[in-house]
């Protein structure tokens, strides 16, 4: 699936793209199945934001028991001082997760295309598990800043395997919040690591290297339909989204059932097993 040079790309820089990956239909399904999803959520308890600004889970049920399910998280500028939505709800929403992989049957028949499975394959993954999709609305005028972070550190295994799909839904600039990479980067260590015990989380440091900056990083702005497949160690971020225009999204993470996968890890599939992209 992948060419030479797209594998080259991703050993040696961490990332690798492939343009046009996805056809306009799957695009309107996609988006029309996330719109319905939202529409049908009636949970609208303030409780339910998602921020990367602190990672900190412990005791929040509803985040930690939604990887084997469908959940909505509001943005975290959804409401007023006066606990109102600040616009109208469908634009209020941070994204869906963490199950439409497995739960879903639109997700689930994007997800586990056999194509998908032979890029995990081509980059060297010999038992690929899917373990979590997420919707990404980056919502105009409120969608959240992610920091700078590296996606091994909520995916642990021995060694390093986790891969991240991101699927351009819409397209994604620096206006409206585009992803942000470190070239190269996921050649550095594991900054830190998000570790899980019961209903207690932490985030804990492993090693002082300086996350990028503006001048460090490369924006990745693309057009709607391109994928981008990441390295689990390489450093990412996505500036907040002050524009008109929403950046959809959708994200899978896959590992490799040849590895250990962290029983300290914040998704636990006790119901639900990481099928690979055979499934169903």
């Amino acid at each position: 699936m992948l060419s030479r040079e797209q594998i080259q790309q991703f050993n040696t820089q961490g990332y690798t793209r492939i343009d046009d990956f996805i056809s306009e239909e799957w695009l309107d399904r996609l988006k029309t199945q996330a719109g319905k999803l939202v529409d049908e959520w009636v949970d609208d308890s303030h409780n339910h934001t998602f921020s990367t600004r602190d990672n900190d889970r412990t005791g929040n049920h509803y985040f930690l028991e939604s990887g084997e399910k469908i959940c909505c998280f509001f943005e975290e500028d959804a409401f007023d001082a006066e606990g109102q939505l600040v616009q109208e709800r469908s634009l209020c929403i941070n994204k869906i997760g963490h199950a439409l992989h497995t739960l879903d049957p639109v997700f689930i028949a994007f997800s586990h295309q056999r194509k998908l499975g032979e890029i995990a394959a081509d980059l060297g993954v010999q038992q690929a598990q899917l373990r979590q999709s997420m919707y990404i609305f980056k919502q105009p005028r409120i969608g959240g800043v992610v920091n700078w972070h590296q996606d091994a550190s909520f995916f642990y295994t021995q060694p390093q395997s986790v891969i991240t799909y991101w699927f351009a839904i819409e397209d994604a600039t620096l206006e409206n919040g585009c992803l942000w990479v470190e070239p190269g980067g996921h050649k550095g260590p594991l900054r830190e690591r998000f570790n899980r015990d019961g209903q207690t989380t932490t985030m804990v440091p492993l090693n002082e290297q300086p996350w990028p900056d503006d001048k460090s990083g490369l924006p990745l702005e693309v057009k709607a339909g391109t994928l981008l497949v990441f390295q689990g160690l390489l450093p990412h971020y996505s500036a907040p989204n002050h524009s008109s225009k929403s950046r959809q999204a959708y994200t899978l993470h896959v590992t490799d059932g040849a590895c250990e996968y962290a029983s300290q890890n914040w998704l636990q599939a006790e119901k639900l097993p990481p099928y690979g992209f055979d499934y169903p």
